[in-house]
């Protein structure tokens, strides 16, 4: 192993390991609260990477990389800086450098997946399907470290015959990468239950530092030297990271589920499985004053950077005089799950026999809050208060609309017999499948159809 004493160095060190779905920015603040050395990152695809631009999110404190729907695909803090390494999926070398180059400076180190077995990533020729084309390898890692002045590692599972994989590691090793974390058969299922099985597993297998997935995930506390924590303990302070850092609810739930296990149909699992935002997830947890609070500050944040730059809140340069608007946000809990204002709009217009909705919708650029404007026969509908995604601004333009004039908005109550036969449309879902779309301009009007670009949030890959 080749170590810069310059930079991040791998010796002796207790790392979380990198997986799909869980290792976003709440788990690996927890596991370094918990004494992790190190934190790696969820595989992010290279192309996914190269379509983002950095954002410095002043409210938050962090440094977001932000695909062209708007979704942010990586989200990284000052405090995790010296710790993280940012992994990516990759088959080309010069894409791979710029990823590199467009993260180095706010991550610690840069790894290529080179572990990873499932289709998703293999079709692409990345992950595991790299370890049968050491060219390849060759050619990723040396202009990775020639290009970018952060340390290089990747990580690897052993090959069918120890002569192969010795001679793999031998020719990654002369490339001058930073170290190697090797997959072999994983050791948290059935060795390490506690952090002494950590130290155990490392003299076993006469490893430099040692790598820890499933049991990370299942209690990030496996990290401390004094020994687990209570489980509600850990998740509430998962929770609490979640709710400060604008984690995605259906992230959050995820992780939590799978600290959850064998608890899940038990009543608080129950109320896990049922929530159907970060609120609710609170609440679930006993959480829900602190969510309140934490979005009161963080909304008072979000005033005096707008008070400070006032030009930022301006609407758009346009006529509004003849808007019909509403100070109205769209309360997803007043709702049955199958029914949103937007499906009631479209039904509406359909059997007056009217064009469909067209939605406008705008972001400001200094806290990338998002307003909507519908029109619907000629006149345009809005509400006054701005959103944190540009599907709960939809949802609130469609609200104006259908109180504007009177009609059944579809909240608990009101549902149409109708409107239960439809698909429901979900408010605020993490957008999935890989579709493409050009960059919107911060502040420019962005029209129907508005297309999305998928996650990585494939099924849990435990160190990917």
């Amino acid at each position: 192993m080749i170590v810069n004493s310059l930079s991040l160095c791998y010796h002796n060190k207790l790392i979380l390991a990198p997986m799909v779905r869980v290792g976003t920015l709440p788990m690996r603040l927890l596991a370094l609260d918990y004494g992790a050395d190190i934190v790696y990152c969820e595989e992010l695809i290279d192309l996914k990477m190269l379509q983002c631009k950095r954002v410095v999110n002043e409210v938050l404190s962090t440094v977001d990389f932000v695909a062209p729907d708007d979704r942010v695909v990586f989200r990284t803090c000052e405090r995790e800086q010296n710790k993280v390494v940012f992994q990516m999926g990759t088959s080309d070398a010069e894409r791979a450098l710029a990823v590199a180059r467009l993260v180095e400076n706010d991550v610690a180190g840069i790894d290529v997946n080179m572990g990873c077995p499932k289709e998703y990533s293999t079709k692409g020729g990345m992950g595991a399907a790299l370890l049968s084309d050491p060219d390849k390898i060759e050619k990723i890692l040396s202009t990775l470290v020639k290009g970018t002045h952060k340390p290089v590692t990747c990580k690897i599972r052993i090959l069918p015959s120890l002569e192969d994989t010795l001679n793999l590691v031998k020719r990654i090793e002369r490339t001058g990468i930073s170290a190697i974390a090797v997959h072999g058969s994983g050791g948290s299922h059935d060795h390490i239950q506690q952090h002494l099985d950590i130290e155990d597993f490392r003299q076993a297998t006469a490893a430099s530092s040692v790598m820890v997935a499933r049991a990370a995930m299942w209690n990030p506390s496996i990290f401390l030297k004094d020994g687990l924590r209570p489980l509600e303990e850990v998740m509430q302070k998962y929770i609490k990271y979640a709710v400060q850092y604008d984690n995605h609810y259906t992230n959050t739930k995820y992780c939590l589920c799978q600290m959850l296990r064998e608890q899940l149909e038990s009543p608080q699992g129950r109320l896990l499985h049922a929530a159907q935002s970060s609120q609710e997830i609170c609440e679930a947890f006993g959480l829900g004053a602190f969510y309140e609070e934490t979005i009161r500050e963080l909304d008072a944040r979000r005033a005096d950077l707008l008070a400070k730059t006032p030009e930022a809140a301006e609407e758009p340069a346009e006529d509004t005089s003849g808007i019909i608007k509403m100070a109205i946000k769209f309360d997803r809990r007043a709702y049955p799950p199958q029914i949103t204002p937007k499906m009631c709009l479209l039904e509406w217009c359909r059997r007056e026999k009217l064009p469909q909705p067209v939605y406008e919708t705008v972001q400001r650029p200094i806290d990338r809050m998002f307003c909507s404007v519908v029109t619907v026969a000629e006149q345009k509908y809005q509400s006054t208060l701005w959103d944190k995604s540009k599907k709960l601004a939809e949802q609130t333009a469609a609200i104006v609309c259908l109180r504007s004039q009177g009609l059944p908005e579809g909240r608990l109550g009101e549902e149409s017999p109708s409107l239960n036969k439809r698909k429901r449309e979900a408010p605020d879902q993490d957008p999935g499948g890989l579709r493409v779309q050009e960059p919107a301009l911060p502040g420019e009007i962005c029209k129907k159809p508005f297309v999305t670009l998928g996650s990585n949030e494939n099924n849990l890959q435990e160190g990917c």
